[in-house]
């Protein structure tokens, strides 16, 4: 009877066998060093005395005069032959290391990119679908407003899909995409209001200059900041969580703060890591979309392939505040 193995088991043993070849070349790195420094000697002595007096009967009692000079050129020459040596062999085993690691990130790159192709055809379709309903239904229908929603709620799932498939594209373009800061945060403010109902919080938005956008797609930021609102919802009692955001001529930062007990159980400078959890969820972290760790890692990913930061700005007993920073777009694109 044959055991399936899971894929943590299949990436455990890809990176025990890169680890292995690591040691490996370690060993063969330190075994080289450690015969040059004995060839060194046996040159530096066979110098001084000849081989075939050295194991003649009485030849061990010879002394090796040695000058002081001969012992510091020597030991320089034997240091740069070993730090050349050991750097070219580390060079070699990291190398060799890396590659099934490099592979697998390729797979991971190309099944992010396989899912995400693959979801757009049925969210196109549920989207065209939802279009034919909106245009079939009277104005007066009291399911008006909920069509509306599912028809933006729709539109905005796929722009996140198309989101993933940018984030694998590692080329570079010419001429990034923009958002509008204002209707970001509206945009994100309001998909994220029934959920801060149901938890007694009430977002409130606080606006920037109308004209201010930022380089990153309007997907990301509004990913982001739903991801950042959906944590301080979280951890909030019921009351207001603060959105709001601030211009300077090169950086926007937009600053989500929440009025909870403040970041508990866990360093505040590990919370943008990967499964890394609070222990003081107001919900204990099983409701809330982000409850697993994930939700804020993404936003820094997002953030950061963007050029831009997110921090930790304040954490006390009388809340925290996280501030994502973004690159400002021109003045003349601003207007645009």
């Amino acid at each position: 009877m044959s055991r399936e193995r899971s894929p943590l088991d299949s990436d455990a043993r890809l990176v025990r066998a890169a680890a292995r070849r690591v040691g490996i070349w370690i060993a063969i790195t330190v075994s080289a060093l450690v015969i040059g420094v004995l060839i060194a000697a046996f040159l530096i002595v066979f110098s001084q005395i000849p081989p075939d007096h050295l194991f003649s009967p009485g030849g061990q009692e010879t002394t090796v005069d040695i000058e002081g000079v001969d012992i510091v050129i020597g030991a320089v020459l034997v240091g740069i032959v070993a730090i050349v040596l050991a750097g070219t062999i580390a060079l070699f085993a990291t190398r060799r290391a890396v590659t099934p690691l490099i592979d697998a990130l390729h797979r991971q790159r190309r099944f992010v990119a396989d899912a995400s192709h693959e979801l757009r055809t049925p969210l196109a379709i549920l989207d065209a679908r939802l279009q034919v309903l909106q245009r079939a239904s009277d104005p007066n229908d009291p399911n008006a407003d909920i069509i509306t929603e599912l028809r933006d709620d729709s539109r905005n799932l796929n722009a996140v899909v198309t989101d993933l498939l940018d984030s694998i594209d590692i080329t570079p373009v010419d001429a990034d995409p923009t958002a509008s800061v204002n209707d970001t945060m509206a945009s994100a403010a309001s998909a994220m209001t029934m959920i801060a109902e149901q938890h007694g919080v009430v977002i409130v938005a606080t606006a920037t200059s109308p004209d201010v956008s930022v380089e990153i797609p309007e997907a990301s930021l509004r990913r982001s900041l739903i991801a950042l609102l959906d944590n301080a919802v979280k951890h909030s009692p019921p009351g207001i969580v603060e959105l709001n955001a601030r211009a300077d001529r090169r950086t926007v930062a937009i600053t989500v703060i929440d009025h909870g007990p403040g970041i508990q159980g866990i360093d505040p400078h590990r919370i943008f890591d990967r499964f890394a959890r609070s222990s003081d969820a107001v919900d204990g972290g099983g409701n809330a979309r982000t409850g697993f760790g994930i939700g804020l890692a993404l936003v820094q990913d997002t953030v950061t392939r963007h050029g831009g930061t997110i921090a930790v700005t304040s954490t006390s007993p009388n809340g925290t505040a996280l501030t994502l920073t973004v690159r400002r777009c021109s003045q003349r694109t601003d207007r645009g």
